[in-house]
């Protein structure tokens, strides 16, 4: 009883301080558009800035965020599991003091687990609401059905594009999905490899009137980053772009985007409970 009565007073504790971690799914419609490379480098300048920011790689089957940062994960959520770890003992250190949680292999079926392991999974989850400002859930391409449990449930939504015909039909398609599921969604949209800003901002457009046009809903949009030859080059050395290449074009760019996206009025660090986990609750119960 003394033990319950301590976690008790311990979690109501939690939920009354004043800082709550801010809850981020990064989304795109279709594969190859850097969406992990983005999620990684947009969460390091978060962390160099000072936030306390924790990247979710939960690109399932296919997570590579280790590989962009030239590491071995000691541990992922697989061990979690099969050792019945704290989620804070699969947690990993980067550059900048960012904090990051690789997808592992073999977990096909992570979103299908039975009740148990799920509870115990949002157990672990809730344990990080306060410890961190941000919490980045890298997700995989596209849209499974229970993957977007955790797209809807989160706080706000960055929808990752490229110029590419297929990529921007893709990338509606992703916030038309998500609107229909859950329309009070904030949705940021991202633009990858423009040729120039003048190219991205007229992507942006484009897909901002159709969105608002047949959805009724306002996107914001959270920046262009430049198509530049040092990315490819930083992922073959498995060095993030940000490091890689501190001056280049892409870099700027996104330093450009984290200090905007922290000065934007809408971006308030949370100050009451996160409801991430509740909704998450919510959403996998309707299915």
């Amino acid at each position: 009883m003394r033990d319950q009565a301590a976690n008790l007073r311990k979690k109501i504790d939690r939920l009354n301080t004043t800082r709550q971690a801010k809850t981020i799914a990064v989304v795109s419609g279709k594969g190859g558009v850097g969406k992990s490379n983005f999620s990684l480098n947009f969460a390091l300048n978060l962390s160099k800035k000072g936030k306390k920011v924790l990247l979710f790689d939960l690109d399932i089957g296919m997570g590579n965020i280790d590989i962009l940062l030239g590491v071995q994960a000691k541990r992922s959520i697989v061990q979690m599991y099969e050792n019945q770890l704290s989620i804070h003992d699969i947690i990993e250190t980067g550059p900048h003091d960012l904090s990051y949680i690789t997808a592992g292999s073999g977990l096909t079926d992570l979103f299908k687990m039975d009740e148990n392991k799920f509870n115990y999974f949002l157990e672990q989850l809730d344990e990080l609401i306060t410890d961190f400002d941000y919490i980045i859930f890298d997700m995989g391409a596209g849209a499974s059905v229970d993957s977007m449990f955790y797209v809807l449930a989160a706080d706000e939504c960055i929808v990752v594009t490229t110029p590419e015909p297929t990529a921007m039909m893709d990338a509606y398609a992703m916030m038309k999905h998500i609107c229909h599921r859950n329309y009070h969604v904030p949705l940021y949209l991202l633009v990858n490899r423009a040729e120039n800003n003048k190219d991205g901002r007229s992507i942006i457009k484009r897909l901002q009137r159709v969105m608002q046009s047949f959805l009724k809903k306002e996107i914001t949009p959270l920046g262009i980053l430049p198509n530049d030859k040092s990315v490819s080059k930083a992922v073959i050395s498995q060095i993030p772009f940000t490091l890689y290449d501190p001056k280049s074009k892409v870099t700027l760019a996104m330093e450009q985007i984290v200090t905007q996206y922290i000065g934007n009025v809408i971006n308030i660090e949370k100050k009451v409970p996160s409801t991430f986990i509740s909704k998450l609750k919510q959403f996998v119960k309707e299915r």
